[in-house]
């Protein structure tokens, strides 16, 4: 049994990975977005480059990404705090994934609707505003919450630039009392509760796509 003045570093650990995770998925949904419409906008350089960022970024696992973002960042004579490096290396790992699945809802949205909303004078940025997005997000949440879940079970490579997230806490305590069991459960636990919320919104929004589809 652990001892439950080892608690508080545990839900701090939570917090970290919650925080780190939250802020990446936020920044990494928008940009995601960004790069699906401009890999879209037919400027040929930009989308050949876009393409290798997001074909090289897939292929690359994220702690390879947090690692070379800590080493590189003082090489370049960047004093950035390891907080920036763990959110960046997330936010532009996952902006890879969601741009794709953006791209493909861009891809398959009715072209009978685009072309109503031509007939009626809409603008582009209209068009997409009020049409396009709002039924994009729903088609794309079931993936876009897929994304987040293993986004936020890849945190723990957070760790190797000395953030101190659930994973990293769990192993100190079972360090510090040669008990390393209860704490991994304990942690393991607050995992299978975040993870669960974000599948309970996936059910929520695979049932709200499958009405649209409808």
């Amino acid at each position: 049994m652990m001892d439950a003045s080892f608690w508080p570093e545990l839900f701090n650990g939570a917090w970290t990975t919650l925080w780190v995770s939250g802020s990446s998925i936020a920044l990494g949904v928008l940009m995601g977005l960004g790069v699906a419409m401009l890999r879209g906008a037919r400027i040929p350089l930009l989308g050949r480059a876009l393409t290798l960022y997001v074909s090289v970024v897939r292929a690359t696992p994220l702690v390879t990404l947090v690692l070379f973002l800590f080493v590189a960042a003082p090489s370049l004579g960047w004093d950035v705090d390891r907080r920036v490096i763990a959110v960046a290396a997330m936010t532009i790992n996952t902006t890879a994934f969601n741009a794709e699945i953006w791209r493909s809802s861009f891809a398959t949205f009715p072209r009978e609707q685009i072309e109503a909303a031509k007939a009626a004078g809409m603008t582009k940025g209209l068009m997409l505003r009020r049409i396009m997005l709002p039924q994009m997000l729903i088609t794309s949440l079931p993936n876009l919450v897929n994304e987040m879940s293993l986004l936020v079970k890849s945190s723990p490579a957070i760790a190797m630039v000395g953030l101190v997230d659930l994973t990293r806490v769990s192993y100190r305590i079972g360090a510090v009392t040669y008990q390393p069991l209860p704490p991994i459960l304990a942690a393991g636990a607050m995992y299978l509760l975040i993870i669960g919320a974000l599948v309970r919104l996936q059910r929520v929004a695979d049932r709200h796509a499958g009405r649209l589809a409808m």
